[in-house]
């Protein structure tokens, strides 16, 4: 459904991005990561067809992305990292305003959406929080049932309870095959919404990998306090990985069978248990130093 075959771009600076491949198909949800500055939104201006790539080519579709990018948007749902709204406007005119230009009257959609994102659109877009807003051009991006979408950190700004309203709306429409390509600095978001995540670092794919197998070979990192801080020497004696000891708080690291951690608790007095560090981001991290080049 999304496509790009040797895609390349550099700007006056030399930044940009180099030698893209990767294809996504109908119905997968791709993230695709990175730092500031890697190439992420120029990607996905590019597949919306406002810069002209310098050499290779994105499709959408089976269409290219420069020559038929009026064809594309009519079934492309679109957020941008930077919203430029019509601040003049109330919400609920501006989602009128642009269903009315693909043909579209009924706000039946979009005010289904508004409630899952408890928003109200009646009021003037320039008194809307950043929040709010953002709330507002997920609505826009979702309004007119695309088949494609193209997010460009789609959460920022939204408190946890829409972030996780945000991630099952994209689980529904990925069910009714839905595509989309996803750019985010949420790990979380990309583990629980994506099939597979890409890695950009200055501009070139450095990674592209399958979340299922992220998922099996990634270790996850807990705090484990006790009340008794030498049970930690049960958790040892069961092969459990401990990383970190002050006093009762132990910090562990666990892959594979979860059974076998979970026997080992049972044996200590344990009076909390926390999660640690961000999993998805550890196992990302070594693409984002100079090793990766």
């Amino acid at each position: 459904m999304i496509e790009a075959k040797g895609l390349s771009m550099a700007y006056s600076g030399g930044k940009g991005v180099f030698d893209l491949d990767f294809s996504i198909a109908k119905g997968e949800a791709f993230g695709y990561l990175g730092p500031n500055g890697s190439g992420k939104t120029t990607t996905i201006r590019l597949l919306m067809g406002f810069m002209r790539p310098d050499r290779g080519a994105c499709g959408i579709n089976e269409l290219d992305c420069w020559k038929d990018a009026a064809a594309i948007k009519r079934v492309l749902g679109y957020l941008p990292g930077e919203l430029a709204l019509f601040d003049e406007m109330t919400g609920t005119g501006f989602l009128r305003f642009l269903l009315e230009l693909r043909g579209l009257r009924s706000l039946k959609r979009a005010d289904g959406l508004c409630d899952r994102l408890n928003l109200d659109p009646s009021g003037r877009i320039k008194r809307m929080s950043k929040g709010t807003r953002q709330k507002l051009a997920i609505v826009a991006a979702f309004a007119h049932d695309p088949s494609v979408y193209l997010l460009d950190e789609p959460t920022s700004g939204l408190d946890p309870l829409m972030q996780n309203v945000f991630i099952e709306l994209v689980l529904e429409e990925k069910k009714a095959g839905k595509t989309f390509l996803l750019s985010s600095h949420n790990f979380e978001e990309v583990d629980r919404s994506c099939d597979r995540a890409a890695i950009l670092r200055e501009g070139r794919l450095v990674a592209v990998e399958e979340m299922a197998k992220l998922k099996a070979e990634q270790r996850m990192s807990y705090i484990v306090k006790l009340a008794v801080p030498e049970d930690a020497t049960k958790l040892r004696a069961a092969g459990i990985e401990i990383v970190k000891q002050t006093n009762g708080n132990v910090e562990v690291s666990v892959r594979g069978d979860y059974n076998v951690f979970f026997k080992a608790l049972s044996q200590c007095d344990v009076r909390g248990l926390y999660p640690g560090g961000r999993d998805l981001e550890q196992a990302f991290l070594k693409y984002y130093g100079k090793e990766a080049l």
